[in-house]
């Protein structure tokens, strides 16, 4: 039994799906479609750079997406693994939309605008500079918790994603991350300062909450033809009403990955295959449980080898 994976934010790269764009015609229609509907070249950002545009997160979130949806596209075209006899769908924050679009749930162009207008929501809702995320090494989200908890007021820090056993990821106001990680040097504990220009998954994201809610209830959702896990529940949901209810929970509420995994095996999944640039998720993965199997599936060689597995 096997599930579908979509990765979020942090696994994008110059070039990536080059060979899906150059080998197929369909792809190439997709790529200029997603740059007619945000009125920019995410062709050219994705293919060419600069990284520093590519990693902006108004125009990461779309070309994850749109990168992650063509390979599922050639998947399904090109090889005689039948996806809907997956167990599950999930993805990774910004990844579940791509699991609902390839789910049937949302089409292709509401998938982009979505994307389009949560990436700036994001990114505009605190000044830029204001907020941060670190990624918190080799202890458990019950121990983190605790240390928060025991935080004076002043300091806004939020636990943002409990990726996996030992790496929990914590949102907050700079100033609040920097006396953190001072509490977290005393205590010898590891932690890196992540590569974002914002606190994303925590209450300092209210103000995208209010921009999306409308945007998300707005848009036509439809059962998904495969049951999604939700990243705010970590448990399965086919109900279109109440998946747009939880994508506008997720702005602020923290990804519950770890559980989501935990619970996926629970439900006989042995098998997982990672669609998207990278191979983040099957990493930590590996940390919840190394007898599953991991597929990534990020270029034509990956596509081949699908069919002998």
């Amino acid at each position: 039994m096997f599930s579908v994976l979509f990765p979020g934010q942090g696994s994008q790269v110059i070039g990536m799906a080059k060979e899906f764009y150059d080998n197929f015609k369909y792809v190439k229609d997709y790529f200029d479609f997603a740059d007619e509907l945000s009125k920019k070249s995410l062709t050219k950002m994705i293919f060419e750079g600069p990284k520093e545009d590519l990693d902006q997160t108004e125009n990461t979130q779309s070309a994850i997406f749109l990168v992650s949806y063509c390979i599922f596209k050639v998947l399904k075209k090109e090889t005689e693994l039948n996806l809907n006899k997956a167990k599950f769908f999930a993805g990774h924050s910004l990844g579940e939309y791509s699991a609902l679009c390839c789910a049937g749930s949302i089409n292709f162009e509401q998938t982009i605008n979505l994307l389009i207008n949560r990436g700036k929501a994001m990114q505009n809702a605190v000044t830029k500079g204001d907020g941060g995320m670190i990624a918190i090494l080799g202890k458990e989200i019950d121990e983190i918790n605790k240390m928060i908890e025991n935080l004076n007021d002043n300091l806004r820090c939020y636990i943002a994603n409990d990726n996996t056993f030992g790496q929990v990821v914590i949102s907050g106001k700079t100033s609040s991350l920097d006396n953190f990680g001072n509490i977290l040097k005393k205590n010898n504990i590891k932690y890196i300062n992540l590569p974002v220009s914002a606190p994303f998954h925590c209450p300092l994201m209210s103000k995208a909450t209010t921009e999306m809610k409308h945007k998300i209830l707005e848009t036509k959702f439809y059962d998904p033809s495969v049951s999604i896990i939700s990243n705010v529940t970590a448990t399965p949901h086919k109900d279109s009403n109440e998946i747009k209810k939880l994508l506008i929970d997720q702005i602020e509420k923290p990804v519950r990955w770890r559980e989501s995994v935990i619970n996926m095996i629970d439900f006989g999944v042995n098998k997982f295959i990672e669609i998207g640039p990278g191979k983040v998720l099957s990493g930590l993965i590996k940390r919840i449980d190394r007898n599953v199997k991991l597929n990534q599936i990020n270029n034509l060689t990956d596509i081949k080898n699908i069919g002998n597995d």
